[in-house]
């Protein structure tokens, strides 16, 4: 099945592998970059992605003091 998503700002793309790869690490996910994803569970791919939104709130709240 082919990924819908879009991706609208393509700079913005290697950043945020690059945050990807940061959260994955500091939740002792090591190499994420070079795994293959669907070798991972759900739970860990959401985790992830949960951890990275969590982050980008809180900065985002930070810039709002």
């Amino acid at each position: 099945m082919a990924s819908k998503n879009r991706v609208l700002v393509p700079e913005a793309k290697a950043g945020l592998n690059r945050f990807k790869a940061e959260v994955a690490s500091e939740i002792g996910l090591a190499d994420y970059d070079s795994q293959d994803k669907g070798n991972l569970t759900s739970r860990q791919n959401g985790y992830v992605g949960g951890t990275m939104v969590k982050k980008m709130v809180e900065a985002y709240e930070k810039g709002l003091h």
